[in-house]
């Protein structure tokens, strides 16, 4: 996989002339790598390029261009990239009105915990959540997790056989499972080493 070095970033005047192009490009990608999990939840498969796009986004709307700057910003997000064994994912609980938001945060308390994966013929795998920093509180659980699926090789060589993947919720006040799409599938599938 990909590492995301200071070098491999743009300066901050190259990524202004670059930014329209590759906004252009990285919405319908990260469109592509978004399952959503019923009304409220929403998993952003990340990958190195969007990564890499979240990294030069910040350096330009924080103004970063110091050497320390820039690698704290790599140190923070650039774990975010899986590792060819994994898929990571950024989950958003979305509730528009923010009074509903407030009470379901409170009802789904520890929700990033049962979010899980499955390739067809294993057993599902639960999400690590939130390796950086806890998030959820002892009254409610955050609107954003950051996840890790580890997958086993039999499981990487399944998915890449082409079995089906399927992603849900096992959580007492929001439960739901699907199949996910095959070009979603075909991208997570890429991802695997």
């Amino acid at each position: 996989m990909s590492k995301i070095t200071r070098d491999s970033l743009m300066s901050l005047e190259a990524y202004a002339r670059e930014r329209p192009a590759l906004r252009a490009k990285i919405i319908p990608h990260r469109r592509l790598r978004s399952v959503a999990l019923g009304e409220h939840i929403n998993l952003l498969f990340e990958d190195e390029q969007t990564v890499r796009y979240q990294i030069q986004e910040m350096l330009r709307i924080e103004k970063i261009f110091e050497e320390q700057g820039i690698q704290d910003e790599i140190s923070v997000y650039g774990p975010l990239v899986p590792d060819g064994a994994n898929w990571k994912a950024t989950m958003l609980i979305e509730y528009p009105d923010e009074a509903q938001r407030r009470v379901e945060l409170a009802r789904l308390l520890n929700v990033e915990d049962k979010i899980w994966v499955r390739v067809a013929g294993h057993d599902k795998v639960f999400a690590i959540a939130d390796e950086d920093l806890e998030r959820t509180t002892a009254d409610k659980t955050s609107a954003v997790h950051f996840l890790r699926f580890e997958l086993t090789p039999a499981m990487v060589a399944a998915a890449k056989s082409g079995q089906a993947i399927g992603m849900g919720v096992d959580h007492p006040n929001y439960t739901v499972s699907l199949e996910v799409p095959d070009a979603t599938r075909e991208t997570l599938v890429a991802d695997l080493a």
